[in-house]
């Protein structure tokens, strides 16, 4: 009996060990990439940053990592606009940088606008396309909600773009009190059928898996979709490790209902990822009784033109500003 036990314990032991050593070879196995771009690695975010000479701010993490924050400022503040901050959550495979396309008209209407580098993204530091974890993902958003705040604005507004939009929700929930309004832009609990990753072979599954398990740190996962902007942008992130697009789970997402704040929704009427009625449906679930539905005319998912960034600064003078008659300030 003894035997017979030994045996079998031995024969789990050779399984056990076969499936280990296959997953950590299946884990260090090169990837075939579809888009061919060319990231950089931590160092070299870390390099350009100290080389930036744009419009910046930087801070520490309670970890101890750096955050970059791009800065939008207008060439007069307009008076009630003193003291209103605009922060920007970037879409996935993006960057603060590739939303000039918002921060340049919306400052042109008087607003201060930041744009935060996720964790992992853009000049910000940390394991590109990565997180350690979604507590400590959502710990950064807020606290570059606090640092923003303590730059002497009273009143901040997410304003979040695909991915960014769950960014802004995950800030909302996580601290209420800190937020003046909420942005969400071009996103829905559920996409169009096939615009999100490429469908994967099982054996491409299988790769991905055993990197989860073996190297969770590692870029195992290409983010593809036809027509993807910043091909040709090395600070665009296009390959990601499986536990930083696996950490949300979206339809889990709500703005808390005792948070009373104006909240905008908008989407382009030609959105390739998702469609005007899956956002409405999106919209009609957002509790707070101040909110606005927005369709862009014209606009794509990552193509929305000046006079759609304008809608938005209209939306703001409309809840934002306050009745002042005083002299514009510089």
């Amino acid at each position: 009996m003894k035997r017979i036990f030994k045996k079998i314990l031995l024969w789990l032991l050779v399984i056990i060990a076969f499936f280990v050593f296959s997953g950590v070879v299946l884990s260090f196995l090169p990837l075939p990439y579809k888009n061919h771009h060319k990231g950089i690695t931590q160092q070299e975010a870390a390099d350009l940053r100290l080389k930036y000479s744009g419009p910046h701010k930087t801070f520490t993490t309670s970890d101890g990592e750096t955050l970059f924050i791009r800065c939008w400022n207008p060439d007069t503040v307009k008076a009630g606009k003193e003291d209103i901050a605009v922060l920007l959550y970037h879409g996935v495979t993006a960057y603060s940088g590739a939303y000039e396309m918002a921060g340049v008209p919306i400052s042109k209407g008087g607003y201060n606008v930041f744009g935060l580098d996720y964790r992992g993204h853009g000049l910000s530091g940390g394991n590109r396309g990565d997180a350690p974890s979604k507590e400590r993902w959502i710990a950064d958003l807020a606290e570059s909600v606090k640092f923003v705040k303590s730059l002497g604005y009273k009143r901040l507004i997410v304003m979040g773009h695909s991915l960014g939009m769950a960014a802004a929700i995950c800030t909302a929930e996580a601290i209420p009190e800190d937020l003046a309004g909420v942005i969400l832009l071009s996103g829905a609990y559920e996409s169009k059928t096939g615009n999100s990753v490429d469908h994967l072979s099982l054996f491409q599954k299988v790769r991905i898996l055993s990197s989860a398990i073996f190297r969770p740190s590692h870029q195992a996962v290409e983010y593809y979709r036809d027509g993807m902007p910043g091909l040709n942008d090395p600070l665009f992130s296009y390959k990601y490790t499986f536990r930083f697009l696996t950490m949300l789970d979206v339809k889990k997402l709500h703005l808390p209902s005792s948070m009373h704040v104006p909240v905008l929704v908008a989407v382009g009427d030609q959105d390739e990822m998702f469609t005007v009625e899956k956002v409405r449906e999106f919209y009609d679930q957002v509790p707070q009784s101040n909110k606005e539905f927005l369709v862009w005319k014209g606009a794509k998912h990552a193509d929305i033109k000046r006079e759609h960034w304008e809608e938005i600064v209209n939306w703001l003078d409309r809840n934002f500003q306050t009745e002042n008659t005083g002299k514009l300030q510089k």
